[in-house]
């Protein structure tokens, strides 16, 4: 069975849905087939990520990208409301911190300069200063943290069904069905087969297929520097409740915690070997986050695990940051992956990029352009420093 549509978009999480929306939502009158796999999101990246909503970044295209989001997620749940339901996301604006040593205090003082050019509220903390965010910290070998009381964190899950459901109402079709490759013709895309043997045709097609993204590309001979890293969260509960409730903290060893309800959770970047992999282990607490959360804060000293799970990073090996755009070997080919596990809070400015760039042939609200594909060829690298 062969059908026809104008654009189809691989992969039906939080950057394909936003691209989706807003291009409905600026006016696009044709149609657009949005393909998932996983109709529950099971074992999508955007669920199973921390959250966190950030403008502490070090390059000035993630700190323009994290403040148009944050505008965006501020009004999201109006924005995106069905009727009279709003389409609530939990969004707490309850700080972002970086905790620093002597090694890295020079470091984040750079990064406040930059952020602050672009206006983001962030401020560096004397050690003594910290106390008044988290009162129970241990400070002592400490010497300030950069903080934005801005920033903060939100329900991942809550926000690519807003975006899906506001899809769905503007005119968009989600097929819960897996592609198998991209076709192409010359030098053009020309849609996709999926694995059930269908075909759709359509002169645009988007690959935001997320951990999935390298192998679609590779299939079609235009391999992305991609690979799949997993990363686990674990949620855990504590005898002596804290007097407040956390930003979303970083500590110096790069372990991160933050408030979750009424539990908290916590993570960090571990080696692994590349591969998709869901499995997650009581030990990762137990032996490595345990006693660095135990040290930074007494009150974690008696911690319970109650919950734990692993998400995918779709890992950018060249940069961390995102590919955008149209690959400039295949016309109709877009990208959008390679988040490095910024995509939910990237999600706002890229669809409305991606919007802009399709319909008009350019970037208008935000440029885009120096997270092109280009710029690995080109040894145009946008190196992010402050990857969590």
């Amino acid at each position: 069975m062969q059908q026809q549509t104008d654009i189809i978009i691989v992969g039906g999480g939080v950057i394909g849905s936003s691209i989706a929306f807003n291009l409905l939502n600026d006016g696009y009158d044709g149609d657009i087939t949005i393909f998932e796999k996983d109709k529950i999101y099971e074992y999508a990246s955007t669920p199973r990520s921390a959250g966190g909503l950030r403008q502490l970044f070090t390059t000035e295209i993630n700190i323009q990208i994290s403040r148009y989001g944050l505008q965006k997620y501020k009004t999201f749940a109006e924005d995106m409301a069905i009727g009279t339901e709003k389409a609530e996301i939990d969004f707490k604006q309850r700080g972002y911190l970086f905790l620093a040593k002597d090694e890295n205090i020079e470091q984040l003082q750079k990064q406040l300069q930059l952020q602050q050019k672009h206006g983001v509220p962030s401020e560096m903390l004397a050690k003594e200063e910290l106390l008044s965010i988290i009162p129970e910290l241990n400070i002592d070998d400490l010497q300030g943290g950069l903080y934005c009381g801005e920033d903060g964190y939100l329900d991942p899950y809550s926000v690519m069904q807003g975006y899906a459901r506001k899809v769905k109402q503007l005119g968009g079709q989600y097929i819960y069905e897996e592609v198998e490759t991209i076709l192409t013709e010359g030098r053009k895309a020309t849609g996709v087969k999926l694995e059930n043997g269908n075909i759709y045709r359509a002169p645009i097609v988007i690959n935001c297929a997320g951990p999935w993204a390298p192998d679609l590309s590779e299939k079609i001979g235009l391999p992305l520097p991609i690979i799949p890293l997993k990363r686990q969260i674990i949620q855990f509960d504590i005898a002596e409740p804290l007097e407040k409730y956390l930003p979303l903290t970083i500590d110096p060893t790069g372990v991160y915690f933050r408030h979750e309800g009424n539990s908290l959770i916590t993570g960090f970047a571990e080696k692994v070997k590349p591969g998709i992999d869901f499995r997650w282990k009581r030990s990762l607490f137990e032996e490595q986050l345990w006693p660095v959360l135990a040290e930074r804060i007494p009150n974690f000293e008696r911690a319970k695990i109650s919950n734990g799970w692993a998400g995918i990073y779709s890992h950018n090996t060249k940069d961390q940051n995102a590919i955008i755009g149209e690959h400039p070997q295949l016309e109709g080919y877009y990208m959008a992956c390679g988040f490095s596990g910024h995509g939910m809070q990237q999600a706002p400015a890229v669809g409305k990029g991606m919007s802009e760039m399709i319909r008009n042939g350019r970037y208008e609200t935000l440029d885009l352009s120096p997270l092109h594909f280009e710029r690995f060829a080109n040894n145009e690298l946008i190196v992010e420093g402050a990857v969590v």
